[in-house]
């Protein structure tokens, strides 16, 4: 018997892929973000299937770690260059 709902993996991959054809519609230089957020949604998100019951909750998890990752190496990048400076 097949499923009757989809894994949390085809959930993930399927609001990746809304993700990445919803940022057709932003302004031209905004499209470039959106898509971002599509690829970021699936990164951690093989991770993530065990521990969430949600596809969005995957999703959302893998963004927000990828750009918490993102902020820290910035911020780590920024402390060298004002230390380099001083």
């Amino acid at each position: 018997m097949g499923r009757t709902f989809p894994s949390i993996r085809q959930g993930v991959n399927s609001t990746a892929d809304r993700w990445t054809r919803s940022a057709r519609w932003l302004k031209r230089e905004d499209q470039k973000y959106g898509e971002q957020l599509a690829k970021m949604a699936k990164m951690y998100s093989s991770e993530t299937f065990d521990a969430c019951n949600d596809p969005l909750e995957a999703v959302v998890f893998s963004v927000l770690v990828e750009s918490i990752k993102r902020q820290d190496k910035l911020e780590e990048k920024m402390k060298n260059e004002k230390l380099r400076h001083s």
